[in-house]
């Protein structure tokens, strides 16, 4: 094991040095500030459009904000940060394959699945870590100005998206052990996406799909139930995993 540690330990310091790490960062405490102030300055915003929209023909009422306004904008935000950081990712593999520096480490020894499941798992945390942050950001700047109690199952639905951005990353190693460039990396991953997607416009399908825990925010109204979401998330989290041994699979006859 202790080449999937080294390796592990190399993904980290490369994300660090490539200046993905800060990218990220910066991108997702952004992000999570801008929820609540987007919210937050609406009421002025509109003030500020009043005379506009009158000319138009539209009266500007009184317009509150709360904590619910400020998970709406969360949950439009996340999906674009998970787009920045598959865009950052799509070269994990590809480009090392054009550097030659994963030929080297699989003629020294290191088994081709360790490289898989490395750099599987830093990607992961790497959307953990920045989820978090967001996450947690715009929960205490919510607290603080409104009150986040009377949003109902919050986290759960904030889980429901972060698995469907956890699903999305794994098609990435799987992209990656079957083509050789960054761009038809990211179209994989945008037609695996786009696939599921419009799969989930028939009925019969769309509970089962993982892009169905896009609908989650129906949670914090009251809209849905918990149970609704189920099998979503256990399709997601198999689906997952099939990504992963896919990818291992694939990666063990790739050519180097």
């Amino acid at each position: 094991m202790r080449g999937l540690a080294a390796f592990t330990k190399k993904e980290f310091l490369e994300l660090f040095r490539t200046g993905r790490f800060v990218v990220c960062a910066v991108c997702f405490a952004c992000f999570g500030i801008m929820n609540p102030a987007m919210a937050k300055l609406t009421p002025w915003m509109m003030e500020m459009m009043a005379d506009q929209l009158a000319d138009s023909g539209m009266m500007v009422v009184g317009v509150e904000v709360d904590a619910m306004t400020s998970w709406a904008q969360f949950f439009k935000n996340m999906p674009m940060a998970l787009l920045i950081l598959v865009v950052l990712s799509g070269s994990s593999f590809t480009g090392e394959y054009q550097k030659g520096t994963l030929f080297n480490m699989v003629t020294k020894g290191l088994e081709r699945w360790k490289i898989v499941i490395a750099k599987t798992a830093v990607l992961s945390l790497t959307w953990t870590g920045g989820y978090l942050v967001s996450f947690w950001i715009t929960y205490g700047y919510n607290e603080y100005f409104w009150d986040n109690g009377k949003v109902s199952h919050v986290f759960f639905a904030a889980f429901c998206l972060y698995m469907l951005g956890l699903w999305l990353l794994t098609v990435i190693p799987a992209a990656s052990a079957l083509f050789q460039g960054t761009p038809a990396v990211l179209l994989s991953v945008g037609a695996v996406f786009a696939g599921v997607y419009v799969l989930g416009l028939f009925p019969a399908f769309r509970e089962y799909l993982p892009t169905y825990l896009l609908e989650s925010p129906a949670l914090l109204a009251g809209m849905s139930g918990l149970e609704e979401y189920g099998a979503a998330l256990a399709v997601g989290g198999v689906l997952a995993v099939g990504n992963v041994l896919a990818a291992v699979a694939l990666f063990q006859k790739k050519s180097l």
